[in-house]
């Protein structure tokens, strides 16, 4: 019955004979290692084939979705996230693969005649690939991605005379967004997949007519060029193991060191033993591509499959916080396969319109066709030593300007402060996902427009750390809420732990009330509390029975286990605050009770006592008109005022109502007014400060600052 059957598909397809033919073909030279990198490469391209399928059954290729469909497959699929894994990891390492196979086709002089056609097929094969990888960094839509690609599009409009139109073509329209992804993932998973596969056809057709490339006698020589090509290899691995040396366990920068110093020694002893002659070596027995080679391609191909997992499991899969346009990401970078063009793209000569052209089109191009050209080049002897030289130069220059662009990163503070603030943001709308029981119709980028842990630190940077510091970096300068530098020179109290115990001690002591951490920079400076503290010189134990009673008003949650412990310590330290202790009540009312010179004490540092504080300062109950700042939040309309909001209007108009600003979710209170805005001198500085207009002409203004200041307006009756 069943050889039955096999006659009957055998006489229909001729698939027996086909399958005979392919695996009792002969192997000139006997089989070999270096022939695996082909076979290898076929098994990777079906893996990404395979993987790529089922994630495109849970991908949505839409920009209010794509984040959230990530990941949904990373965290809540069955296997997504070693199915994601698996595909990223691949895709990386068939970059890879593909450079070894062309080393293999060049070294072996598979190139030349009659098989140019075929070694041009695999040249574009390598630039589809990455295409490929260029075009996948974007579908998950984070940050990374986003900005990385927007990045590289922006490239395209560089070309002469033509640029733009590419340029629109490419991003799908005129403004970088949903047909943008929507293009991407079009050419990500149809296009090139597609072209892909024709050239395979075409490329393993044309392997089959020419065979594998017969191996003439070869010097002993020309056998160390496979130990040059791995030391260097090696050699790359280990200077990007030694970069990210500290991040790493021991062993990635210790094993390729070793396996480089094995390789050398290697080479040194091929020297020393005379194998660098020009002598040719016995011919080797031909073989049988069954079993001999496909044994050692099963080898290799659980080999990759091996690194792949291990890299899944060692490393998992990146996703970071969701693409938010109206935040710039200044981490921004390719994926490492470009990283060397990206760093170089940095050099002088490649500064300006024209170096731009240089590096980006000309440079790129000139390589490209210096590949195209080696079967010509390649003829003769000479020809083919060159293009070896060129394959190691365009190698090593590759890995020494990747490992050169990752170790620059690691110095860099802006890079590696947006990196954690990217992965932050990340971790905290999984926890917004989780204890919101999913995501919202708006988007999981909704949760984090309506989160006061993320909004409030970036808040605090674009309107607050122009005067207030949050906090002291290791230099002992003053940071802005996010963890970046302040701007402008502190002129206001630090406020990081702001209501607590550690805070207010230090108010209390007058070194500290007269530092730059606190009043310094003010006219408080010398003001009657300044007054009272050096006259009082209040003892360390009063300090610390005032600071946690007035503490206690702030109803801090990290506090309030050591306040309950504490209750009769915060009890006497609060009697202290009466006329009974230092008769803080003179000035200040506590509870309804008191004076009104100073500040109202009653939840002094709450959350309400904040938010009463930041919308009308120059109230009575807080500053009044002994305000240090009268124009913070609660402004009087001023022509300067009226002139200023002109400005905006007439600068929206000339960039087209360009809208580009954050989704303001139903909790977002519209009452923000004039931040920022506190005295004459500071809205003459205000108004002549070079900006970029992204926002509304309507009720909402969003204005964002070369020196990456934030404020925002609301038209009311006072603007």
């Amino acid at each position: 019955m069943i050889k039955s059957l096999t006659n009957w598909l055998e006489s229909r397809t001729g698939i027996g004979s086909l399958t005979k033919e392919a695996l009792f073909e002969r192997v000139p030279g006997g089989a070999r290692w270096r022939y695996v990198w082909g076979s290898t490469l076929t098994f990777a391209i079906m893996v990404q084939f395979i993987t790529g399928v089922f994630l495109w059954m849970a991908y949505s290729p839409s920009a209010s979705t794509a984040w959230e469909s990530v990941y949904y497959i990373q965290n809540e699929m069955a296997f997504g996230w070693l199915l994601r894994g698996i595909h990223h990891w691949t895709a990386q390492i068939m970059v890879v693969l593909l450079v070894f196979h062309l080393v293999q086709v060049v070294i072996d002089s598979a190139y030349r005649a009659p098989r140019e056609f075929n070694f041009w097929f695999g040249v574009i094969l390598l630039f589809i690939t990455l295409a490929t990888s260029l075009t996948g960094y974007l579908l998950p839509w984070d940050q990374k991605g986003f900005w990385a690609t927007k990045v590289a599009t922006n490239l395209a409009g560089v070309v002469p005379v033509i640029g733009g139109d590419i340029q629109k073509v490419v991003v799908g329209g005129s403004d970088y967004g949903h047909h943008t992804l929507t293009r991407f993932f079009a050419l990500h998973a149809g296009v090139l997949p597609a072209s892909l596969i024709g050239l395979i056809v075409f490329h393993i057709y044309l392997f089959r007519k020419h065979g594998i490339t017969e191996a003439k006698p070869t010097t002993k020589a020309g056998a160390l060029y496979y130990w040059y090509f791995t030391a260097l290899c090696l050699l790359g691995l280990t200077a990007a193991s030694y970069v990210f040396r500290e991040s790493n366990p021991p062993w990635v920068l210790w094993i390729p060191s070793a396996l480089t110093l094995a390789t050398i020694i290697r080479i040194a002893f091929l020297h020393l033993k005379g194998r660098s002659d020009d002598s040719f070596r016995r011919p080797r027995r031909d073989g049988m591509f069954w079993p001999d080679q496909i044994l050692k391609d099963a080898i290799a191909c659980f080999a990759v499959i091996g690194a792949v997992l291990f890299l899944v499991f060692w490393k998992g899969t990146e996703l970071t916080s969701p693409a938010d346009p109206s935040q710039p990401y200044n981490a921004a970078r390719p994926d490492w396969n470009f990283m060397s063009l990206f760093l170089m793209l940095k050099f002088e000569p490649f500064q300006g319109e024209l170096g731009l052209i240089l590096g980006a089109i000309v440079v790129p191009s000139v390589l490209a066709t210096m590949l195209f050209m080696m079967p010509l080049i390649g003829i003769k002897k000479i020809g083919h030593w060159f293009n070896v030289v060129v394959l190691y130069l365009l190698i090593g220059g590759f890995l020494y300007l990747t490992v050169m662009a990752f170790k620059k990163d690691a110095s860099d503070a802006v890079y590696l402060e947006d990196v954690e603030n990217a992965h932050k943001q990340a971790e905290r709308v999984k926890e917004l996902i989780v204890s919101n029981d999913g995501i919202p119709p708006e988007g999981a980028l909704s949760l984090l427009y309506s989160d006061p842990l993320t909004q409030g630190p970036s808040l605090f940077a674009s309107n607050c750390a122009s005067c207030h510091a949050y906090g002291y970096d290791e230099n002992g300068s003053p940071l802005d809420g996010n963890g970046g530098l302040m701007q402008d020179d502190q002129s206001a109290p630090d406020l990081k732990g702001v209501g607590s115990r550690e805070w207010i001690e230090k108010l209390l002591t007058l070194e500290h009330y007269q530092s730059n951490q606190f009043f310094g920079n003010t006219k408080f400076k010398e003001s009657s509390m300044a007054e009272f503290l050096e006259e009082e010189e209040i003892d360390n134990e009063d300090i610390a029975l005032l600071s946690a009673g007035l503490s206690a008003e702030a109803k801090l949650s990290y506090q309030s286990d050591l306040e309950n412990e504490d209750m009769e310590f915060v009890a006497e330290g609060f009697e202290l605050l009466g006329e009974d202790g230092y008769s803080c009540v003179d000035c200040h009312k506590i509870r309804g009770e008191g004076g009104k010179k100073g500040p109202d004490l009653s939840d002094y540092m709450s959350r309400e006592w904040l938010i009463d504080f930041i919308g009308n300062s120059s109230h009575k109950r807080f500053y009044g008109e002994d305000n240090d700042y009268t124009l913070f939040f609660d402004v009087t309309i001023s022509q300067s005022l009226i002139d200023l909001h002109q400005q905006i209007v007439q600068k929206l108009t000339e960039e087209n109502n360009k809208l580009i600003y954050p989704y303001i979710g139903p909790n977002w209170k519209a009452h923000i007014t004039v931040g920022q805005i506190k005295n004459k001198n500071y809205l003459d500085k205000f108004l002549n400060k070079k900006h970029k207009i992204e926002a509304t002409v309507d009720k909402l203004s969003y204005i964002k600052y070369e020196n990456g200041l934030h404020t925002t307006l609301k038209e009311r009756k006072f603007c």
